[in-house]
């Protein structure tokens, strides 16, 4: 599929729009980013900045039978899954979120799955987890505590700006996700 490329003015524009949920009652997993990057709220679609690894890290893991486009981001709810973000407002970069706001996407986030009642809500980012939820010490994968009944997993950000995981380690680390789901 070929993209249309947003502007720059069109990305400079984009600072503190949103990007509208992905989701639905009783998900297998809802997929929580920390907040969308300028790009995706400029085209309307999650994890769309060329540099993420989203989409490929979902099909290496074994989520989806293909490579899915930003574009085709709906269709995951009919396989049991969606997405949702931290914060809401998009940014150039997420260390651009103070950590008041992180805790406050908490709370909404919280009320969403209180909401929704997805069976596991999978966090994207670790340094923004351990803000968001106060939890300092934790570390990738399933955690102890739950959120409004929903399993909680943390996962490693698949942006492009992440240069501790290559994406067949994204794939590995999603797929432990994928597994327990699945068992």
């Amino acid at each position: 599929m070929t993209r249309r490329k947003p502007s720059k003015a069109e990305i400079q524009a984009a600072v503190n729009k949103t990007v509208p949920d992905i989701i639905a009652a009783d998900l297998q997993v809802l997929f929580c980013g920390i907040n969308p990057s300028l790009y995706s709220a400029v085209v309307g679609h999650h994890f769309a900045r060329p540099g993420n690894r989203f989409w490929k890290t979902l099909y290496a893991a074994g989520f989806t039978d293909r490579v899915f486009d930003p574009s085709d981001d709906r269709a995951l709810l009919q396989l049991g899954y969606g997405i949702t973000n931290l914060v809401d407002r998009a940014t150039a970069r997420a260390d651009e979120l103070t950590p008041d706001e992180l805790v406050i996407g908490y709370r909404s986030l919280a009320a969403k799955v209180q909401h929704y009642r997805p069976r596991v809500l999978a966090v994207l980012g670790i340094s923004a987890y351990r803000l968001a939820f106060q939890c300092p010490k934790a570390t990738l994968g399933p955690q102890a505590a739950t959120c409004q009944g929903a399993t909680l997993w943390v996962l490693p950000n698949p942006s492009g700006l992440n240069a501790h995981y290559q994406l067949a380690d994204l794939g590995r680390v999603y797929r432990e996700l994928r597994d327990a789901i699945s068992s």
